[in-house]
């Protein structure tokens, strides 16, 4: 219901560089994009959404999200390479606007080839692939696609440039292993073949049974668990001038020479390879022989999965969990909040943190809260990044013995000895500077600490460069944010704020969403002024109609913004005029409608949200008595013209008087104006 499940269809994002090299990535693209709306359309591998940020220099942005896949095919369509200037590229800010727009624990692709220009938001990025949980692959080509050869087979000047585009790509490679993504080095030729994981990360249920990094490159042994509820198994293995051996819980293995084995079948594009494995359960093993870092990921679609969030328990006659909004502290034990999806059949009997770059782990102790969730404590923390692996059993299965499953998170974390707060009391409005209050503490070393306040809307912003911090002694700073005077209100924006110890080895951050919002001053609701009534009416309503013609103004508010029928069947017409020395905004409003639709209520909503009604009845009769003068009754939000009574009498003839006759000489109309917030 709240949209957290991960077990749902996805969503589709693309974050492409548009430059003038990128002309055949785009290609790739819309050939990849088409592949699959048309392939998932109606099936419940539909993507939910579909969002798109392009960038290049100095632009980037902004973000398109819609869930029509035909409204995406064409914002694909209308993409074009173009310009650039210098080589690198804005290509971190373009992913921060998808990290910050996209749900969290997305599927993320960025295209380019070019490096990164802006590296100052390297942190910033982690940060928020961190909290959002989302997996970003990166697709490099043309200098950043090209493999390194060795150093005999080029000569000296094409050594140094293989050693500068290996720089380049490090950072696309350290943000895919940090998230659980790919980096894809392949030429522009070989694109359309690697994109193929696009089209099988957009596949529903998707779920991670192994992630591994070795860097550096070392030989490794690696087993996982594979369930009976697991089908399209596959193992995505990236790096260069490496093997590996495949056993299956049968006993069967396959070398990474045997491109259609027994167990799989290999594709191999660029640095890297998809392994088809056969899903038969039990336990694998893959064996890695390598020099050169590699990373190593097996997924499948399964129902059964996983969320988690590191939480601070508050004590009490009601205990409450709150969730960490940055890294849980080093030094000290831990609590997670697990709950298990997609199954009332399965019991955990491990959860694990487990070092994401080498064999380390520390399990912690279950304790079961009741629908699925879990609190589970750990004595202590991996020193390095882990990630969270969870074994447990499934009664649900066709074997004597319950059915052991295995699921781990794609999202590389880490523990700090720094500690960033942050907590916003209100929203930012249109042109007056917001401040932020942060305090940030370290039961590290002490010194001389770097901040970093950045925003996704580049709204400008001041903030301290450094504070000076005293082991288990707090320091406070303030982030200055203001959004500029034309900013939309109901814009939101996400402020990430980082602290860095000395000599970088080690930082935390602060993750706020804000919302601007601006402030209400107007108050007056929109008055509708009737100008004219036209009734035709005869006794066969169905052959006549009827018009009204009224203005409706807003006074010195912020002007109409619609207009809309509340009651009537007929035809509405709106155009807009400046009228008088005060070129004030009038709306002019013409209504028709059948006479068998006697009655009409406008409803006109002004800029602040302020409502204005105005109500019309053709419906008549004839009164012969003599009638009281109209009057006028006030009410609190309305002002209400009570018309004379009318009652019915007979004309002479004995016969009552026809409409269309009583209207030749008379009309009496209900008139009501009732104006409301």
């Amino acid at each position: 219901m709240m949209g957290i499940s991960r077990n749902g269809s996805r969503v589709l994002c693309f974050v492409i560089d548009t430059t003038g090299s990128m002309s055949d990535d785009i290609a790739a693209v819309r050939e990849t994009t088409s592949l699959i709306i048309d392939s998932k359309r109606g099936t419940p591998d539909e993507p939910s959404a579909y969002i798109l940020v392009p960038f290049n220099d100095p632009d980037f942005g902004p973000l398109m999200r819609t869930t029509d896949p035909d409204v995406f095919k064409a914002q694909i369509n209308a993409l074009s390479a173009d310009g650039g200037g210098d080589f690198p590229e804005m290509s971190l800010s373009g992913l921060q606007v998808a990290l910050t727009g996209a749900p969290p624990s997305s599927e993320i692709f960025l295209f380019t080839d070019a490096p990164a220009k802006d590296l100052n938001l390297m942190g910033t990025v982690i940060a928020l692939i961190e909290r959002t949980k989302s997996v970003v692959s990166f697709f490099l080509t043309g200098s950043l696609g090209l493999r390194r050869r060795r150093a005999s087979d080029q000569g000296q000047g094409q050594v140094q440039h293989s050693r500068m585009v290996e720089s380049d790509s490090q950072l696309y490679m350290e943000l895919s292993q940090a998230s659980g993504g790919q980096a894809i080095q392949v030429t522009k030729t070989e694109l359309p073949k690697a994109t193929s994981i696009i089209v099988e990360s957009s596949s529903s249920s998707l779920v991670t049974i192994l992630q591994a990094v070795r860097s550096p490159g070392r030989a490794d042994n690696f087993s996982f668990t594979v369930d009976e509820s697991v089908r399209n198994l596959t193992a995505y293995v990236t790096g260069s001038s490496l093997s590996f051996t495949l056993t299956s819980p049968s006993g069967v293995s396959q070398s990474s020479g045997e491109v259609n084995g027994s167990l799989a079948t290999i594709k191999t594009v660029g640095n890297f390879l998809t392994l088809g494995l056969d899903s038969q359960a039990g336990l694998w093993e893959i064996s890695v022989s390598s020099t050169v870092p590699y990373s190593l990921k097996v997924v499948g679609q399964s129902a059964i999965d996983f969320l988690f969030d590191f939480v601070e328990v508050s004590q009490g006659p009601h205990p409450a969990f709150a969730v960490l909004e940055s890294r849980p502290q080093a030094g000290g034990n831990a609590t997670l909040l697990v709950s298990v999806t997609g199954s009332e059949s399965v019991s955990l009997t491990e959860v694990a943190l487990v070092e994401a770059s080498g064999s380390g782990e520390v399990s912690g102790t279950l304790e079961s809260v009741g629908s699925g969730d879990f609190l589970v404590t750990m004595d202590r923390i991996p020193d390095g990044e882990f990630v969270v692996r969870l074994r447990g059993e499934n009664s649900a299965t066709t074997r004597a013995l319950p059915d052991s499953f295995q699921r781990q998170s794609s999202t590389r974390l880490r523990a700090s000895t720094v500690m960033v707060t942050a907590k916003a009391e209100s929203d930012l409005e249109p042109g007056t500077p917001f401040s932020v209050l942060f305090t940030v503490t370290t039961n590290g070393t002490g010194g001389s600490f770097t901040i970093r306040a950045t925003n996704d809307r580049g709204f400008p912003s001041s903030s301290p460069t450094t504070l000076t911090l005293v082991t288990g002694v707090s320091a406070n700073g303030t982030v200055t944010l203001t959004a500029p005077a034309n900013t939309v209100s109901g814009t939101d924006v996400t402020l990430t704020i980082e602290a860095e110890s000395p000599g970088a080895t080690d930082t935390n951050y602060a993750v706020l969403r804000l919302s601007v919002v601006s402030p209400v001053t107007d108050f007056s609701r929109p008055v509708c002024d009737v100008v004219s009534v036209t009734a035709n009416c005869s006794d066969d309503c169905s052959l006549s109609m009827w018009e009204l013609s009224a203005n409706l103004t807003d006074g010195n508010g912020t002007g109409i913004e619609r207009i809309t029928l509340r009651q009537g069947n007929g035809t509405l017409n709106t155009t807009t005029t400046v009228e008088g020395a005060g070129n004030m905004t009038v709306t002019l409003a013409a209504y028709s409608a059948s006479c068998c639709s006697p009655e009409v209520e406008l409803v006109a909503v002004d800029g602040a949200g302020n409502v204005g009604t105005c109500f019309r009845s053709i419906r008549v009769t004839v009164d012969t008595t003599v009638q009281p003068p109209v009057t006028n009754v006030i009410t609190e939000n309305s002002i209400t013209v009570t018309p004379p009574i009318v009652t019915t009498t007979t004309a002479s003839r004995g016969h009552p008087l026809s409409l269309s006759s009583y209207l030749c000489s008379i009309m009496l109309v209900s008139v009501t104006l009732v104006l409301s917030r």
